[in-house]
């Protein structure tokens, strides 16, 4: 049984409110709660003055309920006092002033001062409640990104992270590139975070991406630091932090590393795209949490309403979606589903960021299917089940890191190639990790490798294995153009993968937002945003431009090499092109594929203890029929069936 739950808030709401919060909670069939994420200046408000009563009773009164908590380490929001006392504990901005407070998340994970009093916190939090069975997990800060600080105390971590890696500043000058604009250092006080108002493009993007990489690591550490802490007083601490696809992402394989789950913030669109070629479904984003650990993960908050703060507010969730879109969730690997939130504030900038019970106080539709979905997830039986998948596509923090320093051309982003062939993957029916580069790539078949753009040479060698050994790997565009530092490689593309490949790119058009044309299997594809010229080595064409002034060159390869093959995609297609191409791919490399899919219908299946359970969801806004399994299915929109097969 997956667990529902609500995120809730105690120290928003009068204490009268508690009890039949509480009471409508269990009623409804809620099984968790979350709580104290942003609750450091209510538990400690004035230094060393702690008030823990409030969130006693609170945790008192969901216990006696047979509701399971989940706490929080408050340490996104010191109190305002941390901050004016020991400023060092703020980021400091790009222009060298401290970032101003009034928000949230403004802290430094580096500063001396908030590891001092995030370890006091901590520890009284947990041997507090260490021993509470109610208490049965606890989240580390809330939504940490690699925020990019440059305060004094950063600035001195980032040259010891330099002098530990490169050794001297004779290698890190090499290693840069550093000769060019007279960049090279001559001491180590001439590095510094990137002060000052010039784009971040406008640096030189070795030291950009060494940067960014040092970031990732300090929000590594203090993941660790906070996991260390826990587990020093609660050694069987289940232990996670809640994620998302922010501006500055970290790393998520290594952040969470110390972690037992992996958990998503998870807000899927309420206003559907006009464009039939939009990439709006979530299964990409919660299988790429699944594939962090390669096994399920929690949602720390699901879409309850219409959300808004820092943008206008959206339409609200059609009927059906608060159901469909957590069952989609559960389908692709969620073992818990914890819905932000269980009343709309009624102050503070996210009052307008609705939940599952408006400001009225008056439960309404919203509610309602609701209280359906935990009556439906309670007689899911998927204890013991995870999804498996033959396919995996690969996720490079560093290639992202670098494609922003260094956008290629108008429309041309990372992750879009990434959710282009996860959409092609799941259109045809079939489940598919997107997996850390380091990841074991046994148990699959088929390895997709979009971009890669910075030559990891493990990798390169891994990959070449994988093929030799019978596998297929699809690379695309933009591969094995960047050294390990983030400079040109001098070979023709895709330099290090040209021997798997078995084609070289005789030239390349960045043509943005323009459309250009291919011919495949017969039909003609409109593509953009970039165009390699390719030159076959030994591999077979399998796409051809047809307009432009390379029309008749191929745009699309596939190259045999060992036991296995090696696709190569030299332009970037629409919904239509991937569908086809990675049905070739599929059945090519063996795998069952489901060709008659109505669009955005989506099917994946978790197995274990003997049994399979195949989950049917029509994430549409229109009513869907089809045919499978020798039945005939109609769903409306967004709504989910389930299969279940011994």
């Amino acid at each position: 049984m997956a667990k529902i739950g609500v995120d809730y808030y105690p120290e928003h709401w009068d204490e009268s409110l508690w009890e039949q919060d509480a009471e409508l909670m269990a009623q409804t069939g809620v099984k968790v709660v979350r709580m104290a994420e942003f609750a450091w200046s209510r538990l400690e408000p004035k230094e060393g003055v702690f008030d823990f009563g409030w969130l006693d009773r609170a945790v008192e009164l969901f216990a006696s309920k047979g509701i399971e908590i989940i706490l929080c380490t408050p340490t996104n929001c010191p109190p305002l006092w941390l901050y004016e006392k020991y400023p060092d504990a703020l980021q400091t901005e790009r222009s060298g002033q401290p970032i101003a407070t009034g928000i949230r998340g403004h802290r430094c994970y580096n500063s001396p001062s908030l590891r001092k009093f995030s370890e006091r916190i901590i520890r009284r939090l947990t041997e507090r409640y260490g021993s509470n069975p109610a208490v049965t997990a606890w989240q580390i800060d809330n939504e940490l990104d690699a925020v990019h600080c440059c305060c004094p105390e950063c600035t001195e971590r980032f040259r010891k992270y330099l002098k530990e890696k490169y050794g001297s500043l004779e290698s890190i000058n090499k290693a840069f590139g550093s000769n060019v604009w007279s960049g090279e250092y001559s001491a180590w006080t001439q590095i510094k975070p990137p002060l000052g108002s010039y784009p971040l493009g406008w640096y030189n993007p070795s030291y950009m991406l060494e940067w960014h990489r040092f970031c990732q690591k300090s929000v590594n550490d203090f993941v660790r630091f906070q996991a260390e802490l826990i587990r020093e007083t609660i050694p069987e601490a289940v232990i996670t932090t809640n994620t998302w696809l922010c501006e500055n992402a970290p790393d998520f394989y290594k952040m969470s590393e110390p972690l037992d789950v992996v958990s998503y913030d998870n807000y899927p669109p309420t206003r559907l795209p006009d464009d039939p070629d939009a990439l709006y479904s979530h299964a990409f984003h919660l299988d790429l949490m699944r594939g962090i650990k390669r096994k399920n993960f929690w949602i720390m908050e699901q879409l309850s309403g219409a959300p808004g703060c820092w943008m206008p507010m959206t339409a609200a969730p059609k009927p059906e979606m608060i159901k469909g879109y957590a069952l989609q969730a559960i389908a692709r690997g969620a073992d818990s589903v914890v819905h932000f939130r269980w009343r709309s504030a009624v102050s503070g900038a996210e009052m307008f960021w609705h939940g599952l019970i408006d400001q009225s106080n008056v439960p309404s539709r919203r509610f309602y299917e609701f209280a359906q979905l935990c009556r439906e997830a309670e007689a899911l039986d998927t204890d013991g089940t995870e999804v498996s998948s033959d396919i995996a596509l690969l996720y490079s923090p560093d290639t992202e890191t670098a494609l922003k320093i260094q956008p290629q051309t108008d429309g041309f982003h990372y992750y879009n190639q990434l959710k282009s062939f996860h959409d092609g993957i799941i259109s045809l029916g079939a489940n598919c990790d997107i997996i850390s580069q380091s990841a074991d790539f046994s148990g699959y078949s088929v390895i997709i490798a979009p971009t890669m753009f910075i030559t990891d040479e493990s990798v390169v060698k891994r990959l070449y294995s994988f093929a030799e050994n019978g596998g297929t790997v699809v690379l695309t565009n933009r591969s094995g153009v960047k050294d390990q530092y983030n400079n040109c490689i001098m070979a023709p593309l895709p330099a290090a993968y040209s021997e798997l490949t078995g084609c070289t790119v005789q030239e390349f058009d960045p043509i943005g937002w323009d459309a250009a044309h291919v011919e495949m299997n017969g039909r003609e594809y409109e593509v953009s945003c970039w165009c390699d010229v390719l030159k076959p080595d030994g591999a077979a064409v399998i796409a051809s431009y047809t307009d432009r002034f390379y029309k008749g060159s191929p745009a699309v390869t596939v190259n045999s090499f060992g036991r296995g093959k090696c696709y190569y995609v030299g332009t970037i297609g629409k919904r239509d092109f991937y569908k086809e191409l990675c049905a070739r791919i599929l059945s090519d490399a063996g795998l069952d594929i489901i060709t008659d899919l109505p669009r955005n219908v989506e099917l994946s299946a978790r197995k274990g203890g003997g049994k399979e359970i195949i989950f049917i969801f029509n994430n549409n806004d229109k009513e869907v029929e089809f045919s499978y399994l020798n039945k005939k299915f109609r769903l409306k929109p967004f709504e989910m069936k389930t299969v279940t097969q011994s």
